[in-house]
């Protein structure tokens, strides 16, 4: 049923929403340049690999080395509108479609972080990821990872057809209100370095 409500919600939005799709790849191309969709490999189900698809809002401005600069210098004022907005994550509805991710799950995070994880903090990876999660309505990128991961391990042991709805809901509430966009004092979220295994706690 999860499955089937992915498909048929996420192809009816991306089928009403392709003429906004349209724009803003065009606006994208006009003032970041190609490509105009970024893509990266993320882990999936079980960890299994593919490829996100986001709308680029990032430069590709890079030192005399040749290294990309730091986020905060190549994000954009129009980069910051469209994640703000959550206008970025338009082509997961790709995604959603394909069954690589579903709408309702922990948010795919980098490759690099799977051995990193705890034991506890790799269970997230025991349901499909999803565009929006229980972590990004209680917190987004305004908490901590430790937090985040609780929360995501929370869900997998407690998602159900109406927590998704309900997560779906708060997710439009908190695009709305455009909280929790960035971690505090960062121009996006800090990279996960590792943690120590704590204890789940349960969440409302």
């Amino acid at each position: 049923m999860k499955r089937v409500f992915d498909f048929l919600i996420s192809f009816i939005l991306f089928i009403g929403l392709l003429p906004i799709f349209l724009l803003i790849a065009i606006l994208v191309k006009l003032k970041l340049g190609s490509p105009v969709i970024f893509k990266q490999q993320r882990p999936g189900l079980h960890g299994k690999p593919f490829y996100l698809y986001k709308f680029r809002t990032m430069t590709d401005e890079r030192d005399n080395n040749g290294q990309l600069l730091p986020d905060r210098f190549r994000l954009t004022s129009f980069g910051r509108m469209l994640r703000k907005y959550s206008l970025d994550e338009f082509p997961q509805l790709i995604n959603v479609i394909k069954g690589d991710i579903s709408l309702v799950g922990p948010r795919p995070l980098l490759m690099e972080y799977l051995p990193l994880y705890t034991d506890e903090q790799s269970k997230r990876h025991n349901v499909r990821p999803g565009i929006t999660g229980w972590a990004q309505v209680n917190g987004r990128n305004a908490i901590t990872w430790d937090e985040k991961f609780d929360l995501d391990i929370w869900y997998v042991h407690n998602h159900s057809f109406l927590l998704d709805i309900k997560i779906i809901f708060l997710t439009v509430l908190k695009v709305i209100m455009t909280e929790g966009i960035n971690q505090p004092g960062s121009a996006t979220m800090e990279s996960f370095t590792g943690s120590k295994p704590t204890t789940r706690g349960d969440h409302p």
